[in-house]
Order: C-alpha cells, then sequence, then structure tokens
C-alpha cells in the first residue's frame, strides 16, 4: 500500500467518524465521498451511472406531463365547431359593413 491510498484512506474514516458522530452538512458528504472514488473508481463509474439513469427518467416524467397537459389545451377546435355566437349577445357589425358580394376595394 502506497502513502497516498493510507492518507486518502485516513481522511475517508475520519470523515466517517464525524459524519456518524451528527456532522450531516453536505460539504463533509461531498468530501467523503469523493474520496472513496478515489479510492475506488469503479464506484465513481456507477455513481455516474446512477445519476444519469435518475436524470433520464426525471426528463421522461417531465416530457410526459408536458405531453399531457399540451393535449388538454387543445380545445380550440371545439369551439370554432359550434355557432355560440358573439360574446356580448349583440352583432356589433351592421348590415351594410357586411360582405354583400359588391367589391368594397375600389371607390
Amino acid at each position: 500500500m502506497n502513502w497516498q491510498r493510507a492518507n486518502i484512506q485516513a481522511a475517508a474514516t475520519y470523515l466517517r467518524e464525524r459524519i456518524s458522530a451528527g456532522a450531516t452538512d453536505a460539504k463533509t458528504k461531498a468530501v467523503y465521498e469523493g474520496l472513496l472514488d478515489v479510492l475506488d473508481p469503479s464506484r465513481r463509474m456507477t455513481r455516474q451511472q446512477r445519476e444519469l439513469a435518475d436524470s433520464a427518467k426525471a426528463a421522461a416524467t417531465v416530457k410526459a406531463a408536458r405531453e399531457r397537459r399540451a393535449r388538454s389545451d387543445r380545445r380550440g377546435g371545439d369551439r370554432r365547431k359550434a355557432d355560440v355566437g358573439s360574446p356580448t349577445g349583440v352583432d356589433r357589425r351592421s348590415s351594410r359593413d357586411r360582405r354583400s358580394g359588391r367589391d368594397r376595394r375600389s371607390p
């Protein structure tokens, strides 16, 4: 065992003792996890794959929710099919403003 590995293990042991004694801050846990990742590179790869899988699952959940929301917002077609008339109940255009067949573009 080389001196670098021994020092990393000693630091990880110290942090483990601090965490078990009640040091629950995120920085202590992150440093402890980082030291363990240095000691065992396969552990780091496993952690990264797990995080990527979790983020992909979360992204799929967000996408599905977004699709459901988009489908529920597509109500415009139903309103256009039914002739409900003017929202105020009174048509604001008089009969002379409506198109009567003659071309209104030329004077």
